[in-house]
């Protein structure tokens, strides 16, 4: 006690006679202040300056002290300074075109009327330690996600608002990231591109528009587009739980004979997965050049990612899950047959830990793909006011899944049954792959012109999805099958072409309106599904998605009012249908009111959203007329939410962040149908207004930050999620409950001791041990006069560590 009292009265001394740093920065050549520029103390604080170029670090230890700033456009400069003192930092402009345009084109300015957060690369670096880009954003307003493995590595998914990845845009300067049939977005496929990102901004609901598919729960917009003037190179690894590795290669040239930058990074993430088997062997590299001179930029990237996955995607059952070996049997029984069931591996089936139970046991039931990214851009700055962005792609995707398949039918992969002597065999164990062969490519382009606070931007772009799909038998323990055999080959096409105009006018002192209209058409064309080969669909629509808003802005104050639509195509699987059972695109009407206010002590936002839905396309378990169970329109659906977030700096070595989201999410008469297999038919139960599934009431997240000490940081990150229906017929008894989760950072930075930084980060993942799942699935069926529901589970791991030791030669 005596030691805790000296402590705290060191603290709060050490208040009373800390000083303050502050300065200003100015344009060496024109003297005009420069705002936004990143000012980093070498203590390890950092600020920006605001609109008249200043800044200020309070409550500074007495002492010497260095000052890095930095700006787009101008030359890095160093500077000394004593605590007590102000400085007036002048930096020399770089006659270069560095700024990437293309973030205009694609993101929401600081004054524009949209709900929006923005990661800094200092942000982004301080928590990539190797798990997945989802996990990066966790803390996040309004945002959840999970894990197949259970420790944020391999397959990965984020919901924001409520609304999945299908529904989330996802761009990489840009460039369109999301799968053009399904609409998801894999960031397996790019392990730890993170480390290549140098700022992130999420928009919530339909935010502004963007380039490829479209916006309908949020916007994830990357860019690693931004100029590294000076030369870098960085070694990062990390090692962590369930034997988990991460390492990283990054280097730069910095500016060559002033004009020309390279930059590259190799990576290698593995990692056994907390669940059984759940491995990932991930692998990829990035490599950009650039040429840049006083008014053009020209840039090409090219990147890569390549990913092994054991499958761990069916979950696990509630009965395994609570370890109840009864009903464990009964549903592998009722579901899989007996004859299924006595094949089992009942070690596996059985095992001692029940939350890391795999279903699969064969060796290579594996995922595997490669996708490669081709990005060439090109920037001119016509006269000042002007800009032109054109950028050309290539993403090229292959590969498979493995599966074992016992006791299948001959017959539903077209093959005649094996005749031995007298003996006629219909079913066999075998081992099937099922491929993608894909080339997804286009431009995309903008001319955006600024004139004091009023800018006008005309952008589009046009791209196209060439698409394979086809199933290859590999080995049938019974024979019967030919080598090389193909049981079903289809291809798919989708063309995609939009156009769009956003203009910014200031309409009065401090008042801001913005517009925004954008046409897209789409058509797609598929050639047959897997198990429907012969059923082909072609498409076309034509979609016109409006936006409008107003901002107030004044002193630390901004207020905004906002109207956006968005409109939506169906994915691949939606179409699997008869022609009178065809699905309608979606319709989502967003309306956003926020305010907020920021200063260097502290800053909080509020944001009430209602996001109106028509012919939203949901499961109901109801099956089609072609045996599909495909999702299916309901009329009239919506979002009501509150957003608050702030943040505050106690003192210089204490400060504090939070978030949270209170939301209904309904449907209105929703009808559930399940299948009857005592009477052969559907049954139909209608629920009235029921919760959207996976939309949470309460989603919340915080952080405590403590600095000690010079270069040590402490942070407690926490997480809660309230509770989640896996269906949408508001029933407990098929839901996630809801969780608490709290992580533990430490980090400390050793600068220009044998390197120009080293740091060290430990981190400790649901430090209480908690048990949870953010993820599941369920499904209904009467059998034997009873009503029989199956709830599969995601698990998250207990409590787990994760080290990283990051080099800056």
């Amino acid at each position: 006690m005596k030691k805790m009292l000296l402590g705290i009265c060191y603290l709060l001394l050490s208040q009373c006679i800390a000083a303050q740093i502050s300065g200003k920065v100015t344009d060496a050549a024109s003297s005009t202040p420069i705002a936004s520029a990143t000012v980093e103390l070498s203590n390890g604080m950092s600020t920006l300056t605001n609109e008249n170029g200043s800044f200020e670090f309070r409550k500074v230890k007495p002492g010497n002290y260095t000052v890095h700033v930095t700006s787009i456009g101008f030359q890095s400069t160093y500077q000394p300074i004593t605590s007590g003192n102000t400085v007036n930092i002048k930096l020399q402009r770089l006659n270069l075109f560095l700024q990437p345009v293309e973030i205009k084109a694609t993101r929401a300015d600081d004054k524009a009327p949209f709900t929006k957060n923005n990661l800094s690369k200092k942000e982004i670096e301080k928590l990539n330690l190797g798990q997945d880009l989802p996990f990066i954003l966790n803390q996040t307003p309004s945002v959840i996600v999970n894990s197949d493995a259970g420790n944020g590595i391999g397959y990965t998914g984020i919901r924001i608002r409520g609304s999945d990845a299908t529904r989330t845009n996802v761009t990489l300067n840009g460039i369109p990231f999301n799968d053009a049939e399904s609409q998801g977005t894999f960031f397996v496929n790019l392990p730890d591109f993170t480390s290549s990102v140098n700022s992130i901004q999420v928009q919530r609901g339909v935010g502004t528009s963007s380039n490829g598919g479209a916006a309908f729960g949020a916007t994830i917009n990357l860019s690693t587009n931004e100029t590294n003037t000076t030369p870098y190179a960085e070694v990062n690894n990390t090692y962590g739980s369930f034997n988990t590795w991460k390492h990283t290669v990054k280097a730069g040239s910095g500016l060559i004979n002033d004009h020309f930058t390279i930059d590259a990074r190799v990576s290698k993430v593995s990692s056994d997965g907390y669940i059984d088997r759940a491995n990932s062997k991930l692998k990829s590299f990035y490599l950009s050049g650039a040429y840049l001179n006083k008014n053009t930029s020209v840039r090409m990237n090219v990147f890569s990612g390549n990913e092994k996955t054991y499958q761990a995607w069916n979950g696990i059952p509630e009965a395994k899950l609570r370890n109840n070996k009864t009903e464990l049997e009964k549903h592998y029984y009722n579901n899989l047959g007996s004859l299924y069931f006595t094949q089992q591996d009942s070690v596996n089936l059985f095992t001692a830990d029940p939350r890391k139970y795999n279903y699969f046991t064969y060796a290579n039931q594996t995922d595997n793909y490669q996708q490669d990214h081709y990005q060439l851009f090109i920037n001119h700055d016509v006269n000042g006011n002007l800009a032109i962005n054109t950028a050309f792609f290539l993403t090229r995707g292959r590969g498979y899944y493995e599966d074992y398949k016992p006791v299948r039918s001959y017959d539903d992969y077209d093959l005649n049954d094996v005749v031995i002597g007298s003996d006629t065999i219909r079913h066999t164990d075998l081992v099937q792959q099922q491929w993608l062969d894909n080339y997804f490519y286009g431009g995309v382009f903008s001319l955006q012109y600024k004139e004091g606070n009023n800018q006008l931007i005309v952008g589009g772009g046009w791209n196209r999805y060439d698409g394979k799909h086809y199933g290859n038998v590999i080995w049938s323990a019974m024979g019967g099958v030919p080598n090389g055999y193909r049981w079903y080959n289809t291809d798919a096409y989708k063309t995609d072409l939009n156009v769009y105009t956003k203009y910014q006018l200031e309409v009065a002192e401090h008042l801001q309106a913005f517009v925004d209209l954008q046409y897209r058409r789409v058509s797609y064309y598929i050639g047959g599904f897997k198990n429907n080969p012969a059923l082909y669909r072609r498409n076309k629509w034509h979609f016109f998605n409006p936006k409008i808003g107003l901002a107030y802005s004044k002193n630390d104050y901004q207020v905004y009012a906002s109207y956006s639509q968005g409109k939506k195509e169906p994915n691949r699987d939606d179409f699997e249908a008869g022609s009178n059972q065809q699905p309608k695109p979606e319709k989502l009407h967003d309306f956003e009111l926020g305010a907020e206010k920021k200063n260097k002590l502290f800053n909080w936002s509020a944001t009430l959203y209602y996001m109106l839905y028509k012919d939203q396309l949901v499961l109901t378990g109801k099956i089609n007329d072609v045996g599909s169970y495909t999702r299916t329109n309901v009329p009239n659906s919506y979002r009501l939410g509150l957003e608050l977030q702030g943040g505050i700096h106690f003192t210089n070595w204490f400060n504090a962040a939070a978030n949270i989201t209170f939301s209904e999410n309904k449907i209105k008469d929703f009808t559930e149908y399940y299948d009857d297999y005592d009477n052969g038919v559907q049954k139909a139960v209608p629920h009235g207004n029921s919760d959207i599934a996976f939309s949470p009431a309460i989603v919340a997240s915080g952080m405590l930050n403590f600095i000690p000490v010079n270069n040590l940081e402490i942070s407690l990150v926490s997480k809660y999620a309230g509770r989640q229906y896996l269906d949408n017929t508001s029933n407990k008894a098929r839901s996630l409950n809801s969780y608490y989760v709290q992580d533990a950072r430490i980090s400390y930075t050793l600068r220009k001791a044998l390197f120009k930084e080293t740091a060290l980060v430990v981190q400790v993942n649901n430090v209480f041990n908690k048990k949870y799942e953010p993820n599941g699935y369920t499904y209904s069926y009467q059998y034997g006069g009873s009503v029989i529901t199956e709830n599969f589970y995601y698990p998250m791991a207990g409590a787990n560590f994760m080290i990283g030791l990051n080099v800056k030669l």
